[in-house]
């Protein structure tokens, strides 16, 4: 068994398929956002912040370009796995998302997608199976190509606008003072209930972070 264990980790450090009957199974955790230093740190890219605090604690780096993303490839805890972050702007994140799955043959099941949430007061973040997109347009992109919407999510809360400001400038800008602690708390819970649907799968997500 020791000597099986041996070889599937150097088959896995190689990218090559198992001959010893066990599946390699790939894990593609995907951050939305908007790519430009413009848009770093704003609301709507509470994706791409998780995604990065997850190859920080990860060690997985960001270094590959492909699939209209910029993307990594490593392993959580020994489960190989995918970082990507769309490079096509929001309302088109499926095009970038549906290439990369369909190319490796990810499940949808091994799929989890990280974004922001109006409708999430900040400093919260939910974990869902499945359900509508909830009228975020780059969740509903990759709905669309995907042509299910049983697609595992996590929300990242920022909470709604106050004083009648438009929700576009909203999004597009960054926190600050406490909420900005909050917002980078979320990232960080995020980030670790990212790092637990690898390892641990989506009922403990579930059971521990919602």
């Amino acid at each position: 068994m020791q000597r099986h264990l041996k070889q599937l980790q150097e088959l896995r450090r190689n990218n090559i398929n198992s001959p010893l009957g066990v599946e390699l199974i790939l894990f593609c955790i995907t951050g939305l956002g908007n790519p430009g230093p413009q848009y770093q740190e704003t609301r709507h890219n509470a994706g791409f912040l998780t995604i990065d605090k997850l190859a920080q604690r990860a060690g997985i780096q960001l270094n590959k370009k492909g699939f209209q993303s910029l993307y990594g490839k490593g392993t959580i805890d020994d489960q190989d796995s995918f970082l990507i972050k769309p490079q096509t702007f929001m309302n088109l994140s499926g095009q970038a998302v549906s290439s990369l799955v369909a190319y490796y043959k990810i499940p949808v099941s091994k799929l989890l997608i990280i974004y922001d949430d109006l409708d999430l007061p900040l400093g919260k973040i939910r974990f869902r199976l499945s359900g509508s997109p909830g009228g975020h347009k780059g969740l509903t992109s990759i709905i669309q190509m995907l042509g299910t919407n049983e697609v595992p999510r996590l929300r990242v809360g920022i909470g709604r606008p106050k004083n009648d400001q438009a929700v576009v400038d909203y999004v597009l800008a960054p926190f600050s003072g406490e909420e900005k602690r909050l917002f980078l708390e979320s990232i960080e819970q995020a980030a670790i209930a990212g790092s637990f649907f690898v390892t641990e799968g989506p009922q403990y997500v579930m059971n521990h972070f919602n």
